[in-house]
């Protein structure tokens, strides 16, 4: 039996996720009622610096952020589109790999904790939104510690 097509709503019991992340950098992941642009803008704002360059798929929500104050470049996975060199530098910029990877890590490391009510489901988005950014920031002050002790 294939699952309806659309977003998720929590009313739907399918819960609607919103995730920023940084290329190679820190993230952070919430559960709405809704993704809608009033809900995500003001994470968004609070998150993420003016005059940042975002990256997306082709998804309508995202259709406000550069009135948002952010520069916007997408790629069209409904297209087949999902990485676009626009400088022809040979390295295609344009992605939303480093999400979908998060994603794929995150949908691995809930999988064995099947049956997870609603109302928890927060709780564990946030204890892997820690490990993945304490990963990140351990390994940073790792390199620098090095420097330090044997530069």
């Amino acid at each position: 039996m294939r699952a309806a097509r659309g977003r998720g709503t929590l009313a739907k019991e399918k819960p609607s996720f919103f995730n920023m992340i940084q290329r190679d950098g820190l993230s952070v992941i919430r559960m709405f009622p809704n993704v809608k642009q009033d809900t995500i803008k003001p994470i968004m704002t609070k998150t993420i610096a003016p005059d940042t360059l975002v990256y997306t798929d082709e998804y309508g929500i995202f259709s406000k952020l550069k009135d948002w104050g952010y520069g916007h470049k997408s790629v069209c996975q409904g297209d087949d589109e999902y990485a676009r060199d626009e400088d022809n530098d040979g390295f295609h910029e344009v992605h939303v790999n480093t999400m979908k990877a998060f994603w794929s890590l995150l949908r691995f490391w809930l999988r064995p904790h099947r049956g997870i009510s609603q109302e928890k489901l927060p709780f564990y988005l946030s204890f892997f939104e820690c490990l993945h950014n304490v990963r990140r920031r351990v390994k940073a002050a790792l390199s620098g510690l090095l420097e330090v002790l044997f530069g």
